[in-house]
C-alpha cells in the first residue's frame, strides 16, 4: 500500500528521538506490570471508560455521564443508538485486550472491529457501497471536500493490499515497528473503507497493532482521550500527510510525528499516574486524591468524577469528606451547586 512504498527511507532526527524516548518508557511500563499489578488493574478500568467515551465523542456520539460507567463497566443494557455504539466499542476493546496475540490484521479482522463498534447499526461490519468524501464544514455553512478516499469498487482490493503490505513490513522488519503502525493507520484512513465509523476503527486498529508490537500503554492510559484533546492537530497532520496519497507521493512524516507524540504523551502520563500511586490497598483513594491536588481553582464533584471515571461518585464524596475533616479541603455552598477547594488555595 502507498505508505509502504518508500525505498529510500530516512527518518528525521526528531522522529528518531521520539522513538528512542518511547522505547525507554516502554521498558518502565513492563517493570510496573511485574511489580504493581493492582495499580495497573485500576488504571485499566479508567482507560477503558475514557477510551469508549472519547473515541465515540470525537465522532459526535455521546451518552449521559451517569450512564457511562454502568454501560462500559457494568454491562448495562443500551437504551438507544448512541449507547449501543459506546457499548460496542467496549466489546471491541475486550476483544483486543484478551486476544491481540492471536489476531492477524486482515480485512476480516477490520470488518469485525467495525461490526462491534457500530453496535446494532445496519451497516455494522459492511464496507461502503458508495464513494465517500472527507469534508470540512465551515462556520458559514460551506462544505469543503478535503480528501477523496478510494472508490467503493476498489476498496476490497485496496484493503487486502494494505494488510499484506503491513504484514510484510513487520515480518521482514522493513521499517521500524512504530513507523509501520503509523503507515497502517494512515493508509486505512485514506482508503476510508466504511460509510461511517472509520475514525473509531482506526483507533482500535492502532491499539491492536501497538499491542502486537509490545507497546501496551494504551491499555492503561486512553490514547483515544489524548487524540480527542489534540483533535485539531490530529486532523491537521492527517490532512497534510494525505495530500498526493493516491499518487504515493505523500509525506508520512507530519502524521508520524503526531502519532509518536501521542504515544509518548500516553507513556509520560502513565509514569506520572503509576509512579505517584503506592502499591497496596487504597489505590482508588490515591487516584482521587491526586486529581484533587491537580485542581487549581474551586471544583465540583462532577469534575473529579470526570478525571476518575473508574471511581464512583459516593466514594469521591467520602474521600472529600475525609480530607475536609483533616482540614485539607473546604466546601463552598450546599446542594448540587456546592464546590470544593483546597485549603491552601483561596482563588
Amino acid at each position: 500500500m502507498h505508505s509502504f512504498k518508500r525505498d529510500n527511507f530516512n527518518l528525521p532526527l526528531g522522529a528518531v528521538w521520539l522513538m528512542n524516548s518511547i522505547a525507554e518508557y516502554k521498558g518502565k511500563l513492563e517493570l510496573y506490570a511485574k511489580q504493581s499489578p493492582q495499580i495497573l488493574k485500576t488504571l485499566l478500568e479508567t482507560a477503558i471508560i475514557e477510551s469508549a467515551e472519547s473515541s465515540n465523542r470525537i465522532e459526535g456520539v455521546t451518552v449521559e455521564r451517569a450512564r457511562l460507567k454502568p454501560l462500559v463497566i457494568g454491562h448495562s443494557k443500551p437504551r438507544d443508538r448512541s449507547e449501543e455504539e459506546v457499548a460496542g466499542y467496549r466489546k471491541a476493546l475486550d476483544l483486543i485486550h484478551t486476544k491481540y496475540k492471536n489476531i492477524r490484521i486482515t480485512p476480516a479482522t477490520i470488518k469485525e472491529l467495525h461490526r462491534l463498534c457500530r453496535g446494532e447499526s445496519w451497516d455494522a461490519g459492511k464496507r461502503k457501497e458508495k464513494d465517500n468524501d472527507i469534508i470540512r464544514k465551515h462556520p458559514d455553512g460551506r462544505v469543503e471536500v478535503i480528501f477523496q478516499p478510494v472508490s467503493a469498487a476498489k476498496t476490497p482490493e485496496m484493503m487486502k493490499q494494505l494488510c499484506l503490505s503491513y504484514e510484510h513490513s513487520i515480518s521482514q522488519i522493513k521499517y521500524p515497528d512504530l513507523y509501520a503502525v503509523a503507515c497502517l493507520v494512515l493508509d486505512f484512513l485514506s482508503i476510508h473503507p466504511f460509510r461511517d465509523g472509520n475514525g473509531r476503527v482506526s483507533r482500535l486498529l492502532t491499539l491492536l497493532a501497538l499491542y502486537q508490537q509490545g507497546f501496551m500503554v494504551g491499555k492503561y492510559i486512553s490514547i483515544e482521550r489524548i487524540v480527542e484533546q489534540s483533535k485539531e492537530t490530529y486532523y491537521e497532520t492527517l490532512n497534510k500527510s494525505s495530500q498526493k496519497w493516491h499518487e504515493a507521493k505523500h509525506n508520512v512524516i507530519p502524521w508520524f510525528n503526531y502519532f509518536l507524540g501521542t504515544i509518548l504523551s500516553a507513556y509520560k502520563e502513565f509514569e506520572d499516574r503509576a509512579g505517584n500511586i503506592k502499591p497496596g490497598r487504597g489505590v482508588k483513594t490515591q487516584i482521587v486524591t491526586q486529581a484533587i491536588e491537580r485542581q487549581a481553582v474551586a471544583f465540583a464533584i462532577s469534575e473529579i468524577e470526570r478525571e476518575c471515571p473508574g471511581v464512583s461518585r459516593p466514594m469521591i464524596r467520602v474521600i472529600l469528606e475525609g480530607l475536609r475533616a483533616k482540614g485539607k479541603v473546604e466546601v463552598l455552598g450546599t446542594g448540587r451547586n456546592a464546590r470544593w477547594r483546597k485549603r491552601d488555595n483561596k482563588t
